[in-house]
């Protein structure tokens, strides 16, 4: 007979007490796991369903791969045995006892907070590609899936027959920012496109203020146009102006440049106040200009065609590619307010080389100074120093080198010069080519022009292109 108080064999009541104490708790513990529940638990192995976590129930928890999509692709390898992970309790006890737990629910309820903090502050942020479809790209963000379309991508190259390479962009990161945000729909719609514009409005501003005119940077190519070509320097973007494409003015910018092709561009112009830049391609090949002047000398006669009039000269193409500047001061010995009182574009002239400036690619002429010389030649001025005959040879010459043939009628004399000569001629309407440029390409071809023309009025050089 067991006497009252006495201990039963094996054991004492504070013993049986004790153990029945600790199997209570445990089922309380067990029970204490409610579905929707977040807890944290620590990373204890893997197999071939998922990640195991202890939450410290009687049984194991596990996640499977589709409820960890939020650590990115191959999310089990971003996790070690012994990471502390919070969980979201799917389901307390499954038909095979374990505990159902997901990683992306977990991290969806800070989730939405923080997305929706970055959509009204308008931030930056990175995510990782996790997948994508015919219309664009999947990602998660804190456990909240995302999507970013087509027309919001600009990292990834789109072919307009085999579609965008959508697949190569898996794994990777991308900068973007929230466009759209519902949770209600559970929609969340990010734009790589935005970002960027806000990376190149700040990369920009810091470009401006490094760029130095002078500076030889590398760029890259992003639009080719009938008027010139656009290179992005880094952030942003600055325009070649056809005229300072190449030394060879026989190619059109698509003949000579494509999109994507990287390049030295020379820096001409930078405008801090309308945020623009003027760039030349041809000056960054000095070596090019150096053997196209390298025939010609001081106080030689060429002959050429004006390209250009501007209020301070006009512009000629020589034999050659070569341009140079005829100082409004070099037209004529009388005084004249305007080159047109004396030339019209397309005008053939003999011209005198007056300067040439080889560290600044300048070549300097004059048509005053080449007049006696040209009429030994059988050229023929009229009284206001305009050019009224050009000797047949020459014609013929300037046309076999593709140069226009002048608009002038053969056989006047200087006698009888022609009756549009006797008066300023109106200046000549822009080409097809410079009508569709826009006011800043047209400015940004004739920056050193300018400066160059009005330290010495007599022999100004200029760019050797308009």
């Amino acid at each position: 007979m067991v006497e009252a108080g006495r201990p039963t064999e094996g054991g004492s009541d504070e013993e049986v007490m004790d153990m029945a104490t600790l199997l209570a708790a445990e089922d309380v513990q067990l029970n204490s796991l409610r579905r929707g529940e977040i807890v944290e638990g620590v990373i204890v192995g893997r197999d071939r369903e998922g990640v195991i976590v202890n939450v410290g129930a009687k049984s194991e928890g596990v996640v499977h791969a589709n409820e960890m999509q939020s650590l990115g692709s191959n999310p089990a390898s971003k996790l070690q045995d012994g990471d502390r992970v919070h969980v979201y309790i799917i389901q307390p006890e499954t038909s095979e006892g374990q505990v159902l737990l997901s990683i992306d629910r977990a991290r969806g309820e800070t989730g939405w907070r923080t997305l929706q903090t970055r959509f009204e502050s308008q931030e930056s942020f990175e995510v990782e590609v996790i997948g994508f479809n015919k219309g664009g790209l999947l990602c998660n963000v804190e456990g909240v899936n995302a999507f970013i379309p087509l027309s919001q991508l600009v990292s990834i190259a789109h072919d307009p027959e085999g579609g965008a390479n959508l697949a190569e962009a898996v794994g990777k990161t991308i900068q973007v920012k929230a466009i759209e945000l519902n949770r209600r729909r559970n929609r969340v719609i990010l734009s790589e496109r935005a970002a960027v514009q806000e990376w190149r409005s700040q990369q920009k501003d810091k470009l401006l203020t490094e760029l130095q005119e002078g500076q030889v940077r590398k760029g890259r190519i992003t639009s080719i146009r009938d008027f010139g070509v656009f290179i992005d320097l880094g952030g942003a973007d600055g325009l070649v102006h056809l005229s300072e494409l190449s030394w060879d003015r026989e190619k059109s910018p698509s003949q000579l440049f494509r999109v994507g092709q990287e390049v030295d561009a020379y820096v001409m112009k930078v405008d801090s106040e309308t945020k623009k830049i003027a760039l030349s391609l041809r000056r960054a090949q000095p070596q090019e200009w150096d053997i196209l002047v390298g025939g010609y000398s001081i106080g030689q006669m060429v002959v050429g065609k004006a390209t250009k009039l501007v209020p301070f000269g006009v512009f000629a193409q020589i034999e050659g590619q070569l341009e140079g500047l005829v100082h409004v001061s070099e037209l004529s010995d009388r005084k004249i307010t305007h080159p047109n009182e004396v030339v019209s574009e397309g005008d053939i002239l003999p011209l005198k080389i007056v300067r040439i400036e080889r560290d600044r690619h300048r070549l300097a002429l004059s048509l005053k100074q080449a007049r006696m010389e040209a009429e030994i030649r059988g050229f023929v001025f009229n009284s206001n120093g305009s050019v009224v005959l050009v000797p047949e040879q020459e014609q013929e010459r300037l046309q076999a080198e593709g140069i226009a043939t002048p608009h002038w009628q053969r056989g006047v004399s200087s006698e009888q010069p022609l009756e549009a000569t006797d008066e300023p001629a109106d200046e000549a309407a822009p080409s097809d080519t410079e009508a569709a440029a826009p006011p800043e390409a047209e400015a940004a071809a004739l920056p050193e022009a300018e400066a160059a023309a009005e330290p010495e009025p007599a022999t100004a050089a200029a760019d050797t292109d308009a």
